[in-house]
């Protein structure tokens, strides 16, 4: 019943609860992409993403973990539809949350609409500067668009905090000077 009336209140007009800060899990953060890089390969440094995945996703209150949860579940099932419209209701409710942000830019990116994703990944990076989830789907969402050297950085950036992602087999090789002399 309280569940009901949490929802009901939500979504009356003119009504806005007020989201708390996100907890700061900086200092675990910290620890474990310092651990992350420090791991000797990628099922070690896998273990150490997953940990992170559980302090991004350790929402502000009852109400925004309840939408949240609601959404992964949604967005698991391929419901990716069903899983925007509770991140949306996520990101009005927390604006100041990055993993909303993070969450209805991974459902985007999953249409393959990667325009769309982008100012979501942006908005997330601001909130959460180390977020690797965030900063990986932006790298993905530029290759999807065809912005490579964007995309290049991007990469660079998120390797540098973690150097085990999958996503490094798309890192280029920069290109040596006597390459360029070559092209020329």
């Amino acid at each position: 019943m309280k569940r009901i009336a949490t929802v009901l209140f939500f979504f009356m007009p003119g009504v806005s609860l007020a989201c708390p800060a996100a907890p700061d899990h900086s200092v675990e953060l910290d620890q474990l992409i310092e651990q992350v890089q420090k791991a000797p390969d990628a099922s070690t440094a896998q273990v150490f993403a997953n940990d992170m995945w559980t302090y991004w996703a350790d929402a502000p209150d009852e109400t925004a973990q309840e939408i949240l949860d609601r959404g992964m579940r949604k967005r698991a099932a391929w419901d990716l539809l069903g899983a925007r419209q509770d991140f949306n209701a996520l990101v009005k409710y927390c604006p100041e949350y990055a993993e909303g942000y993070n969450q209805r830019a991974f459902v985007n990116f999953l249409r393959e609409d990667y325009e769309v994703a982008l100012p979501d990944l942006e908005r997330a990076v601001a909130l959460s500067p180390r977020h690797i989830g965030a900063l990986s789907g932006r790298a993905l969402s530029l290759v999807g668009l065809g912005r490579d050297a964007e995309a290049q950085d991007a990469l660079a950036e998120v390797l540098e905090l973690n150097p085990w992602l999958p996503e490094r087999v798309l890192l280029k090789p920069p290109k040596s000077p006597n390459t360029l002399d070559q092209e020329l």
